[in-house]
């Protein structure tokens, strides 16, 4: 068995099996940037989905968390879906526990159910539209104004969703323990001793942050600003990984990541996130573990509200 070395050669051995066994490596923004660099595409929530449902290969490798690589699964049930690190998962996503949704729905019967994708997929089953952070304020928008809404599970972008689309929604209590971290105080600091700077921020932080941002966005929606703005220099109020391929695509640009409280920490990284590796996924694209399996009767309940979603954004352009 051929032992490996050091990092080049896990980026030769990668790239040789995953052409071998006609494989593809998706990655989240919030992976580390050497992960970022070999995957075959890397994107939010929204592109990775797509990805996932268009692609031609045989085996999904995904760089990214439980409910990612659960989604390309229902969205590909006939390719085989591996991720890392089985112990990837999200807080928000563990935010929302199904029976007590399921629980929670009952209370609204005439309710349609929007849920954010960083869900597991016994939520995605009992919801009617999946919809991220790049396309959430379209999927609402696209429901009649009078439509009754029940929104899940993060409390932060259900209720910036709120305050732009002027919906009254049912708010599920939940929230991402990264972009709950952020210091508001550290950051204005920064901000004092970098005037010129804009902050730009993911609507799922709290709302003090949202408040003093000059931009809003989904990951996409801060990384494209950042290219097309021109601006030098942004405090950027989201999982740190997204800084790699904002420096690459405006080397000429600085970027700060915006502070979490913790006064020992100068950014904000997603503990899930980070637990893939170079290894892992060397690892497990040469033994095909570990691999996500789900139910059939349980991908095909979930199937159709991450369908739709996609078939809105599609029609909206998104």
């Amino acid at each position: 068995m051929k032992v490996v070395k050091n990092t080049i050669d896990l980026i030769e051995e990668i790239k040789k099996i995953r052409s071998e066994k006609n494989a593809v490596i998706l990655a989240h923004f919030y992976q580390e940037g050497e992960i970022q660099d070999i995957a075959d595409y890397v994107g939010d929530s929204l592109g990775l989905s797509q990805q996932a449902a268009a692609t031609n290969a045989d085996i999904i490798v995904f760089a990214g968390v439980h409910f990612m690589a659960e989604t390309a699964k229902i969205l590909a049930p006939d390719k085989k879906v591996l991720i890392p690190d089985m112990a990837a998962g999200c807080s928000l996503a563990d935010s929302c526990p199904p029976k007590e949704f399921a629980a929670f729905i009952k209370n609204y019967p005439d309710h349609t159910v929007i849920s954010y994708v960083n869900t597991t997929a016994e939520i995605k089953a009992m919801t009617d539209i999946i919809c991220t952070s790049t396309n959430a304020i379209q999927i609402v928008e696209s429901l009649p104004k009078d439509e009754k809404i029940i929104f899940a599970p993060d409390r932060n972008l259900g209720n910036y969703i709120c305050s732009v689309t002027g919906r009254d929604m049912v708010i599920w209590d939940g929230a991402c323990h990264v972009h709950e971290e952020f210091s508001l105080e550290r950051m204005l600091e920064i901000k004092n001793e970098n005037p010129d700077a804009q902050i730009i921020a993911h609507p799922e932080c709290e709302k003090p942050i949202l408040i003093v941002a000059d931009h809003i966005g989904s990951t996409t929606s801060l990384l494209n600003y950042s290219i097309k703005d021109e601006g030098m220099k942004y405090i950027v109020a989201t999982e740190s990984g997204i800084l790699h391929q904002m420096r690459k695509s405006s080397p000429h640009k600085t970027f700060i990541p915006a502070p979490p409280k913790d006064s020992t920490c100068a950014c904000n990284d997603c503990k899930y996130m980070k637990l893939i590796s170079l290894k892992k996924i060397y690892n497990t694209l040469k033994y095909e573990l570990p691999e996500i399996t789900l139910e059939q009767k349980l991908m095909d309940m979930a199937r159709g509200s991450i369908v739709r979603m996609l078939e809105i954004s599609k029609s909206l352009k998104l």
